[in-house]
């Protein structure tokens, strides 16, 4: 079942990658696209996109990697915090310690309440 699964997403990655490389197609007058000459230029790079936008990935299909890893730690953590909250028996503080603990993780204000976000 393991390898299965493993083969899925192996094609799935594939078929996704394959989509998403431009074709090299070459017409017969032109020489191929690796060896096209560029032309010449004062030295200032004109395509290059505006300084604040260089890092722009809105148009990307997934999210990095990290952010991905991220996310899934964030939502392990506040599980158990959720736990955390709905049990009576542990004490206010511990909650209220764990709370801040994970606000600081995720950077935002952390209650109770907020962890059904993940």
């Amino acid at each position: 079942m393991k390898s299965r699964i493993m083969l899925v997403a192996l094609l799935f990655s594939a078929t996704v990658a394959a989509q998403e490389l431009p074709s090299a197609t070459v017409s017969a007058g032109s020489a191929p696209a690796s060896k096209q000459t560029e032309p010449a230029s004062d030295g200032k790079d004109t395509t290059s996109p505006e300084p604040g936008d260089w890092r722009d990935v809105s148009n990307y299909r997934f999210p990095a990697l990290a952010q991905t890893v991220a996310s899934a730690q964030n939502m392990a953590w506040a599980l158990v915090l959720r736990e955390y909250c709905a049990n009576k028996r542990i004490s206010d503080d511990f909650v209220r310690e764990r709370l801040a603990w994970f606000s600081q993780l995720t950077a935002r204000q952390e209650t109770c309440k907020s962890l059904n976000d993940y």
